[in-house]
């Protein structure tokens, strides 16, 4: 597209956003369906004030969002600051034998989960078995299968150091933030160590250095690097289980092209939720195809022009919030029945992410093309999960990923959407657990030496 074709769409916006919304509407709902952001608050039958008003209520109702760790900040390698925050294990300060909280805990998040979620359509194995086992042994066995404690010297009362905690790190995806784990982190507070992060650009996390200063694009690669940076502050040592949403899958799986070793000697376990690893130029967002072919034609120079305007460009989003809610919602959830509630936090999260930001993201997934870094996790307790109905990233990215991982763990949600951990929070934390359960007992097992019992160190 021309700088003149750009510039007049943008015109179009900003001297009259309403004729703009056959392109630039279009354009930003396929850019926040990306993100796997936003719903619409009420229907388009409703007078305006009345949606205003109901926004307003809403995003002043519940706690989405509100959970709060200890907060910490990462450096990339070009200085860009990574804001992350720290849950730790309940009763993890020292007190009573190390893991015993954590293994309880957890055993009863999978057992209450457990109730209520639905059975994927495919699984390599059965959640109602394995799963609740898995993690009844870890909560049995408390501080052993669970390893818990402080990542430094607690013993046990045989003498024996007791393993660090499993960590779980948790990666968001585009356009939205570490809050995007919402019920996940409500569930399983105080039961594991988690650490939520917000990519660079997102969140509380520094505008991205070489994208504001020099305006070098966003690579997949790059969020990889970021990813390390992070680990290595929040995450020194002890056994980590990468999940990552997206975007943040696809970070994941840069992490470990570029730093196999520490995919090798660290990570305990990795969980892939509605992402791909390559191919997404494909993607048709179930669009007709001279639909789809036509937006990719003219999206990269809309979003060049419209990152160069953003603050006109916000406040004609603004103005137009029912019409990019309800585009964003047909990509973000596949259930009629979405609380309210939740489908405006999610949306509160697409619409705090800058135009700019979303422009300059958008390229790197055309680029993303990991499928030979799937084999890192080829020897490590795997979960890939999706939403049948899933625009954005479709079921059949994850169908790939697992055919390329034989021995990870399928579930195909049937009644849902990209946003399946906000349409489907129970079902989604009950497979992490059942994944956690297992990324523990390999843990266990790697710090075990050989023929040992278990247990790694000398006695006393």
């Amino acid at each position: 597209m021309s700088e003149s074709g750009a510039d007049a769409v943008v015109d179009a916006a900003t001297g009259g956003w309403r004729r703009a919304t056959g392109i630039a509407g279009l354009a930003l709902g396929v850019v926040a369906a990306g993100a796997a952001a936003g719903v619409a608050v009420e229907r388009l039958t409703v007078g305006r004030e009345m949606r205003r008003e109901a926004r307003m209520v809403l995003d002043s109702a519940g706690p989405f969002g509100e959970l709060r760790g200890t907060p910490g900040r990462a450096y990339a390698d070009d200085g860009t600051e990574l804001y992350y925050e720290i849950d730790e294990i309940d009763g993890a300060d020292g007190a009573g034998e190390p893991g015993a909280a954590e293994g309880a805990t957890s055993g009863a998040v999978t057992g209450a989960e457990g109730a209520h979620a639905p059975r994927g359509s495919r699984a390599a194995h059965d959640a109602d078995g394995a799963d609740a086992a898995g993690a009844a042994g870890a909560g049995a066995d408390g501080g052993a299968a669970a390893g818990g404690g402080s990542a430094g010297g607690a013993r046990r009362p045989s003498g024996r150091r007791a393993p660090a905690p499993v960590t779980v790190v948790f990666c968001h995806g585009y356009c939205l933030n570490q809050d995007s784990w919402h019920f996940q982190r409500a569930a399983l507070r105080g039961a594991v160590r988690g650490v939520y992060w917000d990519q660079r650009s997102h969140g509380r996390s520094g505008r991205g250095v070489t994208q504001g200063r020099d305006g070098e694009p966003v690579t997949i690669d790059g969020l990889g690097r970021d990813l390390r940076a992070v680990l290595d502050a929040a995450v020194p040592e002890g056994p980590v289980v990468l999940v990552g949403h997206s975007m943040g899958g696809m970070t994941v799986m840069a992490l470990a092209d570029q730093f196999p070793g520490f995919v090798r000697e660290r990570v305990a376990g990795v969980a892939l939720v509605g992402t791909s690893s390559g191919r997404l130029g494909e993607v048709n967002f179930g669009l007709p195809v001279a639909g789809v072919n036509a937006v990719r034609r003219v999206l990269p120079g809309v979003l060049r022009a419209l990152g160069q305007r953003a603050e006109l460009v916000e406040r004609g989003r603004r103005a137009t919030a029912d019409l990019f809610a309800g585009i964003v919602k047909r990509y973000s959830f596949a259930g009629r029945d979405i609380d309210p509630a939740v489908a405006r936090f999610a949306e509160r999260m697409i619409e705090s992410t800058p135009i700019d930001v979303v422009a300059e993201f958008y390229p790197a997934f055309d680029d993303h093309d990991k499928t030979a870094a799937l084999a890192r996790f080829r020897e490590l307790p795997v979960l890939v999960l999706a939403g049948v109905r899933d625009l954005v990233t479709p079921g059949g990215h994850s169908e790939a990923i697992a055919e390329l991982l034989p021995g990870a763990e399928l579930v195909m949600v049937p009644d849902a959407g990209h946003l399946v951990m906000l349409e489907h929070p129970a079902l989604v934390t009950d497979r992490l657990t059942g994944l956690i359960a297992r990324a523990r007992e390999r843990a266990r097992g790697d710090a075990a030496g050989p023929g040992d019992g278990g247990a790694r160190g000398p006695a006393g």
